[in-house]
Formats: structure tokens, C-alpha cells, sequence
């Protein structure tokens, strides 16, 4: 594992004005383990050097004088909900606990760091971000796309920011860690914060991304409605096309939230089409006997049926439409079969993540900003707030984008629960396949 020291710009002086009543003692550490097979594999790990993450919270003293610095907010890649509760959130903390005077939020994400754009920032105070956490989207908008570090860094040092929270997935903390580097090698001042912003909950060793919990309670409506027309017809089937380029995590929550899905199809799990025990003829078996179904898949399932070259630009590769696909596949089948289904597809991805943060998720960006706050104004640098093990950790960004996190079926509780909730089979591959 790559190392989770974080870095720093300095010793702290300053007493921290937000006065509260606990501050994290300098060297409190969570546990990356947190499950052991016997009690002699615990003791045998705590014999050695222990994976540990850096606990999140206030410092009693801060690196930087409140009175005299600038930050700097952006959001960037797709719109998720919650993003306006963490702008929020590091507003009124900045502001009221720590008595930061200048807060400018840079629109139209890594766009609005570049000076040639032309995009102006926009002065952040209480008044104004009181209220954005009731709509959704991005306050400050966004854009995918990366832009020229040097340009970025030019503007920053310009604008004289000193802290710079980045709000975003993936693609967005890869671009952070870029100006955090650049920023180190220039030997400026200026601490680098990011805050994980993903509806697939894919971010490494974080437990969960804010917008994931909002993402599938709000999918839910999405799949009754496919058990509504599945049921309402003979031969129905409701198929639903979730998020999750990488991760099936939404699919899966959504699936067993809902208890209305017959089959979930994610990356993580590979299937065939067709011949003896693959999904098609699993399929056909389950309309012949019960006279529905509905099927959930996660828009990067059974991307080996589909031809696409290129990334988008974010980076990432592109993917084909998997749910139009299977709507197409699916419809073809039956016919030839002579067996007549009534199909409906629903693909609620963009209404998904336009909407509001739920309750849940709102708490939690709460959190998460201020964590971010609390770091930033310690001078800790090139790092991301998160949670690990139900604890607010610090974690080096290079260690947080270093791969994707992604269900493991071999392992999952998760996964072993779908299959439950289902009655799937374990597998739908070709048993000429295997």
C-alpha cells in the first residue's frame, strides 16, 4: 500500500479560534484492519508496523492566521448531490469558527482556475450560500476536462489563496494532486483539501462518497415503477439502467432496498448472453414461470458486448450504452423465441443526480466540510477528508486515486445479499464458457 502520511506546510502557531471543546490529540490514527480471521492473525498484526489513516478533526493549534488569507472553492466532473451543502458547510465554518474574511468560489470547476476563461469568482459569504443546499447541482457549476497546471497555480497565487478545497470524483482529485505537486515544486504556501464527491462510491479507502446514499433511495422510484409495468402486462419485464461505470454499488443498495429486482447486473460480475445457464436463457425461464421480471444493471456491466475507442473528457474510457443494448438484446430474443414481452426501459440517471441531498447525505457533507475546514487550516496538504471504519480519516489523494474501489462478489456481504433478494443464479455464464 502506498504510504497515508500526510503532508504538511509547517509547524502550527496559531492558536485555533474555532474553541471548541475537543481537539484531536496530533497522533491519533484509525485502523485500515478492522476484521481478522482468529485471534492470532490480530495479535500477529499488531506485532507489526500497522496500516493506520490519520484521524480528521480540529487542531487546538493552526498553521495558518485566519484574518490574513484568502480560500478558494471548486467543483468539478458531473453534477452529484450535496455538492451545495459542502460549499455550505466550508463557508460557515470558515467564516464563524474560524474567522476567514475572503472566500471566493471559482465557477465552472478547473475552468474557472484558468484566467484566460474568463470566468470571474464569485465572493462567498453566509448570506450568500445560506440557502443553496436546498437545490441541486453546483452552486459555483461545473465542468469535466483537464486544464493546464501552471495556469492554474499562476491564478491561485494571483488571487492569493492559500487554501484550495476541491470538490469532486476521481478525475477532479487526480487534477488536485497535480496542482498540489506543482504548488510543492514552485515551494508556495498553499494547501491542497479534497472532498469526494462521486455517485458510485468508488473513491479508494473511503467507506462511502457523499451523493451515493441521495443516488440510490432516489433510484428506488425508478425500480418500482419497472415492478409496476412488469407486473401490469403479460410477460412484462422493467428493466432499469443505474449508474456505476466501475462499482455496482448503487445497483446493488438500489436492488436491495427495493426488494422489487429479479436479476442485477454489475461490472464486477461477468455474464453471457446466451447458451445453457447464461443471463438471456436464465431470463426466459423466469418469464415462463412467473410472468415477469425486472432487471436492475449498472451502466458499466456487459461493456464486452460493446465496441467503444476513446475516453471522455474527464479521462475516463468511454463506455456503450449497455441499457439500450440489453433493451434491444432482450426484445430480440423473445422474438425469436415466439415468445411476445412487453418491455419497458428506464434510465432515470440524469434525474438522479440533479436532485437535492436526502437527509442522510446532507449530514454527512456536513461533515466532510468540515473536516476539510479543519485540515486545511492545520496546513495539511494533498490530502482528501473521507471515512474509514466509521471514523473521519485524512488520506494522501495519491492513495485515494491510486485504483478504484469496486465490489468484491468473492468476498461481499453485499453481493452474497443480492443473490438472496433476487434468486439469481450465482453465476450466468455460458456453462460452455466455463
Amino acid at each position: 500500500m502506498k504510504s497515508t502520511k500526510i503532508d504538511t506546510l509547517g509547524e502550527c502557531t496559531f492558536p485555533s479560534p474555532a474553541r471548541y471543546r475537543n481537539y484531536i490529540k496530533e497522533k491519533t490514527v484509525v485502523l485500515y484492519k478492522a476484521e481478522f480471521s482468529s485471534p492470532e492473525e490480530f495479535l500477529e498484526y499488531h506485532n507489526m508496523e500497522p496500516v493506520y489513516f490519520e484521524k480528521s478533526g480540529p487542531s487546538e493549534k493552526i498553521y495558518f492566521d485566519p484574518m490574513w488569507i484568502s480560500c478558494g472553492i471548486v467543483t468539478c466532473g458531473g453534477l452529484c448531490p450535496g455538492i451545495n451543502d459542502v460549499i455550505r458547510s466550508i463557508v460557515m465554518e470558515l467564516t464563524y469558527r474560524y474567522g476567514v474574511r475572503r472566500i471566493l468560489g471559482f465557477p465552472f470547476g478547473y475552468q474557472g482556475l484558468v484566467k484566460k476563461y474568463g470566468h470571474k469568482p464569485i465572493e462567498l459569504t453566509p448570506n450568500v450560500v445560506s440557502h443553496i443546499h436546498r437545490d441541486g447541482g453546483s452552486f459555483l457549476s461545473s465542468s469535466r476536462g483537464s486544464q493546464d497546471i501552471s495556469e492554474m497555480v499562476d491564478y491561485l497565487v494571483e488571487q492569493g489563496i492559500k487554501i484550495l478545497f476541491c470538490i469532486g470524483g476521481d478525475g477532479t482529485l487526480k487534477g488536485a494532486n497535480a496542482i498540489y505537486e506543482e504548488i510543492t515544486r514552485r515551494d508556495k504556501k498553499i494547501a491542497v483539501i479534497g472532498i469526494p464527491k462521486t455517485i458510485d462510491n468508488d473513491i479508494n479507502m473511503i467507506s462511502k462518497t457523499f451523493g451515493f446514499s441521495t443516488a440510490f433511495s432516489k433510484s428506488i422510484d425508478a425500480i418500482y415503477a419497472a415492478d409496476v409495468e412488469a407486473n401490469g402486462a403479460p410477460n412484462g419485464i422493467g428493466l432499469v439502467k443505474l449508474m456505476g461505470r466501475h462499482s455496482g454499488y448503487i445497483a446493488v443498495n438500489s436492488a436491495l432496498a427495493s426488494k422489487d429486482a429479479n436479476f442485477v447486473l454489475i461490472p464486477e460480475v461477468d455474464f453471457d448472453l446466451e447458451g445453457e445457464g447464461a443471463f438471456l436463457p436464465t431470463l426466459k425461464q423466469r418469464i415462463l414461470s412467473r410472468g415477469h421480471a425486472v432487471i436492475v444493471i449498472a451502466e458499466g456491466a456487459g461493456q464486452k458486448f460493446l465496441q467503444t475507442d476513446g475516453n471522455d473528457p474527464s479521462g475516463n474510457k468511454k463506455l456503450g450504452d449497455i441499457g439500450k443494448f440489453m433493451r434491444d438484446k432482450i426484445i430480440e430474443y423473445f422474438h425469436e423465441k415466439n415468445i411476445p414481452v412487453n418491455l419497458k426501459y428506464i434510465d432515470p440517471s440524469y434525474i438522479i443526480r440533479s436532485m437535492p441531498a436526502n437527509p442522510e447525505d446532507s449530514v454527512y457533507c456536513g461533515f466532510l466540510a468540515q473536516n476539510a475546514v479543519h485540515a486545511g487550516m492545520a496546513g495539511k496538504t494533498g490530502m482528501v477528508v473521507g471515512m474509514w471504519n466509521n471514523i473521519y480519516t485524512n488520506l494522501p489523494i495519491s492513495l485515494a486515486v491510486s485504483e478504484r474501489k469496486v465490489l468484491r462478489p468473492e468476498t461481499s456481504d453485499l453481493w452474497r445479499t443480492v443473490l438472496a433478494s433476487t434468486g439469481q443464479p450465482d453465476s450466468m455464464l455460458s456453462r460452455a464458457s466455463l
